[in-house]
């Protein structure tokens, strides 16, 4: 198993740079950062922590092709490949429906979108002209003035089916928003359906459980500091994937409509611990072994420990370093 960490940028960079440098001096060797609008922005970010870091490799996790055209995208990743010294991974994925809404944007053949994306992706970083007439883009002579001298591997974020399935026919990497057995278990069995109907070998592919991590000595504690983001995950949920948990529409519902009407306090005080359990990883250092052990079964090769890392983001990855790491290496 290895280990992969997500920051989201809403704390000045110093702040961030700080927690990365410690990330891999604990021994983390994926750093993702997150890409949405009303953050501070993601290449800058990953800028700062490629020039104070030295091993890691970064990245955004995920950026999207509906609001970034996959041109700036590549020139954007090529330039953090060269700064880093051929330490860049790209992120991608059709991106959060809620976000794209509140900003104008539709959310229209994802598939599609993310297929094509790719493709015109992979050619300019392999320095080529690109011409493309596409279902969506439509590039003429396309060219960056510049050459990403490694192959930057590209991690696709898919959730449905069908995405999960194109990320196992075109991705090096997916990147499964989950921290069950269950949904990680469903998860893998399209992404190999999807690499066995391209031919390809499954075992190319890095299986990555992009989690909500939650540790702490204390297991209240942990708790405590999950519920906000865990707020944000069930009101994203489909009802399929409630229905495998077991929560009833009626309790997430309840989420939604406080978070809806700005009662964040209500929201958070209606996750019970079913939804805790389902959609994050949390408790004291033995707690979170057994869970990460169980979604080792899955086939999941890369565990990226997310928001919000624990009550203390400083604290936690010591004791991931100290108390977790042990077990998997």
């Amino acid at each position: 198993m290895r280990f992969g960490i997500e920051f989201v940028p809403y704390e000045p960079v110093e702040k961030v740079v700080e927690l990365a440098r410690k990330a891999e001096e604990a021994g983390f060797e994926y750093c993702w950062v997150t890409d949405h609008y009303n953050n501070r922005n993601v290449y800058s970010f990953l800028t700062a922590i490629a020039q104070n870091t030295e091993k890691m490799m970064i990245g955004p996790g995920v950026t999207n092709p509906y609001l970034i055209h996959p041109a700036v995208t590549a020139s954007a990743i090529a330039s953090i490949d060269e700064i880093s010294k051929g330490r860049a991974i790209l992120g991608i994925s059709a991106g959060d429906k809620t976000i794209l809404d509140s900003l104008g944007v539709k959310l229209e053949k994802p598939l599609a979108t993310m297929s094509e994306s790719i493709q015109i992706i992979r050619r300019l970083l392999a320095g080529e002209k690109v011409n493309f007439d596409g279902k969506i883009f439509r590039l003429s002579g396309v060219k960056l003035n510049f050459k990403s001298k490694h192959e930057i591997p590209i991690y696709m974020g898919a959730q449905g089916p069908k995405m999960l399935r194109l990320a196992g026919k075109i991705s090096d990497g997916a990147l499964v928003n989950a921290s069950h057995p269950s949904d990680l278990n469903y998860a893998v069995s399209q992404i190999r359906s999807g690499a066995d109907e391209a031919g390809r070998d499954f075992k190319e592919i890095d299986i990555t459980a992009y989690t909500s991590f939650s540790v702490a000595e204390s297991d209240e504690k942990a708790k405590e500091a999950a519920k906000p983001v865990v707020v944000f995950i069930v009101s994203a949920t489909p009802s399929v994937v409630l229905e495998r948990h077991g929560i009833s529409t009626e309790d997430a519902s309840k989420v939604r409509e406080a978070l809806k009407s700005g009662n964040f306090g209500e929201a958070m005080a209606n996750i019970t611990e079913s939804m805790l359990n389902s959609f994050c990883i949390h408790g004291t250092p033995a707690d979170c072994i057994k869970r990460i052990e169980e979604i080792s079964k899955s086939g999941v090769t890369q565990l990226v420990i997310g928001s919000p890392i624990g009550p203390d983001s400083s604290t936690s990855i010591g004791i991931i370093r100290n108390e977790i790491m042990p077990s998997f290496r």
